[in-house]
């Protein structure tokens, strides 16, 4: 890998996308969990946070204690909630927090998207949450029906939410780079007039015709 830098990894990974790197070993989370605003996009270390329920109180400490370049990972129980608005956000973007992918409901959507804070969610919703009990951070949490660990790296895009194991990282980035120059490559046949049944070898005589 060209460089360890966490700031060079993030650039490389947004520039390849989820979906290359989804192709490549990164686990797409459930669709449910999707950009809150158009063109929000992330990628850095997971910081995983499991909330009591209806309760954002680990959230809170989340935001004060993950490290710099942080993506908050948030299971949320139940999710019809808006764990996450204006508030967290602003006190997160202080932080150093690169984003948030939650499996449960955000507000102050307008907000989020004027402050350009990448949220991942699965729902909106204006019930806000208690902030007394509880929840856990910084350890394992599902979300997306996927367990991702702290430490983890995520990335989100207009496709949706895909991890990678932080031991699969480098391999799993050198083969999203190799796909993303097949691709390259066959954009241009594609130009010069090939066909995808062509290039890919498919055999479409099973396909019904007239």
């Amino acid at each position: 890998m060209a460089s360890d830098d966490p700031d060079h990894l993030a650039g490389a990974l947004l520039a390849l996308g989820a979906a290359t790197l989804g192709e490549s070993g990164g686990k797409p989370l459930h669709p449910r969990i999707r950009s809150a605003w158009p063109g929000a996009a992330t990628a850095g270390p997971a910081y995983a946070v499991r909330c009591a329920t209806a309760d954002n109180l680990a959230v809170h400490a989340a935001v004060a204690e993950a490290p710099a370049g942080s993506v908050l990972v948030v299971a949320a129980d139940p999710p019809e909630r808006g764990y996450w608005g204006e508030v967290l956000t602003t006190a997160a973007e202080v932080r150093g927090i690169r984003g948030l992918v939650i499996d449960g409901g955000v507000r102050d959507v307008a907000a989020l998207e004027a402050h350009r804070f990448p949220v991942f969610s699965a729902l909106v919703a204006l019930m806000g949450a208690t902030k007394m009990s509880g929840g856990d951070i910084g350890g394992t949490v599902r979300v997306g029906d996927l367990d991702v660990h702290t430490g983890d790296w995520v990335v989100g895009d207009r496709d949706g939410v895909i991890v990678i194991a932080r031991d699969d990282l480098r391999d799993t980035l050198e083969r999203a780079r190799v796909r993303a120059d097949k691709e390259t490559a066959m954009f241009a046949k594609l130009r010069e007039g090939a066909t995808t049944v062509e290039l890919l070898g498919l055999d479409s005589t099973s396909v019904t015709r007239p």
